[in-house]
């Protein structure tokens, strides 16, 4: 019997006889000769049936096959520079094949063009394409380098609440339910808030799950469901949070580039452009931020592209915003010190500026935008009820929140990273919705 082998280690056998298991992507035919493009969950390779090898109705029952078929092949590896596939280079000389299933001939997605909606409509059979069989490979190694980085790093895993009694982010992006006799719960829009209470046992912990957001947001960048890498630090202000942020992101980026050679160049993704994301990243002020968008938008003379610049200080940046500042390095860059009312209730606040907290997000450039945003927290009681109050906020359901700051309270600080953008980034595609198996957007919850 052939040995079992995977597509992706396919360049390990040229010249053996191997067995591949998988489904057919594409098939032509050239008189004596059937080319099969099999793909088997690690990669895809060309198989090549010729008449001479195969018995006559097996032969004309391979030339006949349809796209997805199910089918196991057996023969000689030969290395061909020009045979397709991911990796690609090498192909299989089909002695023996098996038909484990004949696919339909109705396929919805078969190798055409298809419009957004219809293609979503059938994601299930969608992710079966290479270009979404690739971004979703991206997706694994940032999900698996991101575990890497932290588990390496002195972080312990945690798992926190999918239903909370309160809000964290703002009371307008609930996903509301009734639970029991307990009243209203919602679906979380971060763990963080209960990795605070991790780290005065663990010191240094982070939670990785979906997150939900009731944003009535029809972006590229926006989805309802999404996963969110959350780290929180025990001991730890501001730099040293973009310290961590900025370590971890270059490992991402360069496990990817690694580990994803073959998917990122199928893509078309220019590679130099990740290769220069190495720590550290550069940082710069939200107020000198605001003063070259200012400037910005003051020299800008195109009517239609100065309504989208325009800005002033206290306001948050928008997509416009954020792809002229990453227009600035080839680097992620770090926006620091933004204003409070357009952060969350608890952040620490700046020094003698009030008005001002100690907040980061990380923009990824390209025109990516946010990637990662965090910041110190506020540990003085007092001051955290201060701004539940000003937030018009719940105090009872924050009432263990607010205890966290009563026994042993220390600086600490956190950030959340939104794994759907940075896929988005490392791949070089205009949406996020392709980098999670199955969106959820404001009008789409099939399948």
């Amino acid at each position: 019997m052939a040995e079992h082998i995977s597509i992706s280690n396919i360049s390990k056998y040229a010249g053996q006889n191997v067995t591949l298991r998988g489904w057919v992507y594409n098939r032509t035919d050239k008189g004596k000769l059937c080319f099969l493009l099999v793909r088997d969950g690690s990669g895809f390779a060309q198989c090549v049936a010729f008449k001479g090898d195969l018995e006559p109705e097996v032969f004309d029952k391979t030339m006949r096959l349809p796209q997805e078929s199910a089918i196991i092949v057996s023969g000689l590896v030969r290395e061909d520079q020009r045979a397709p596939g991911i990796p690609g280079g090498y192909e299989l000389g089909i002695k023996q094949i098996e038909i484990v299933q004949e696919a339909e001939l109705d396929y919805p997605m078969s190798l055409k063009d298809h419009g957004v909606d219809f293609a979503l409509d059938h994601r299930h059979l969608w992710i079966r394409m290479q270009s979404q069989w690739a971004i979703l490979r991206v997706r694994a190694a940032v999900m698996s380098a991101t575990r890497e980085w932290l588990n390496n790093n002195g972080f312990f895993e945690m798992s926190t609440p999918i239903l909370t009694p309160a809000a964290a982010e703002g009371t307008t992006t609930l996903f509301e339910t009734e639970y029991f006799d307990e009243g209203k719960a919602y679906l979380a829009q971060t763990g963080q808030l209960y990795n605070e209470a991790n780290i005065f046992s663990f010191g240094k912990v982070y939670c990785f799950g979906p997150t939900f957001r009731a944003e009535k947001s029809k972006t590229r960048r926006h989805l309802t469901e999404f996963w969110m890498l959350e780290p929180e630090i025990a001991f730890c202000d501001l730099d040293q949070l973009m310290e961590i942020e900025e370590n971890m992101i270059a490992h991402i980026a360069q496990t990817v580039l690694k580990e994803c050679a073959a998917e990122l160049k199928f893509l078309g993704r220019d590679a130099s452009k990740l290769e220069r994301v190495f720590a550290p990243f550069p940082r710069m002020s939200y107020d000198d931020a605001a003063k070259y968008l200012i400037d910005l938008y003051e020299k800008e003379t195109d009517p239609e592209r100065k309504a989208l610049l325009k800005f002033e200080w206290g306001m948050d940046f928008g997509a416009p915003h954020e792809t002229e500042l990453t227009k600035l390095y080839d680097q992620p860059l770090f926006v620091y010190g933004y204003p409070s009312a357009v952060k969350a209730f608890y952040m620490e606040p700046w020094p003698d500026r009030p008005e001002v907290c100690k907040s980061v997000d990380l923009l990824a450039p390209e025109g990516y935008g946010e990637i990662c945003g965090g910041s110190e927290r506020i540990s003085n009681h007092d001051a955290l009820l201060a701004r539940i109050h000003k937030e018009g906020l719940p105090e009872e359901a924050f009432k263990w929140y607010l205890e966290l700051r009563k026994y042993g309270s220390v600086p600490h600080s956190g950030f959340g990273m939104g794994v759907e953008r940075v896929v988005a980034w490392l791949c070089g595609i205009e949406h996020i919705r392709e980098a999670i198996p199955f969106p959820r957007t404001i009008k789409r919850v099939y399948p």
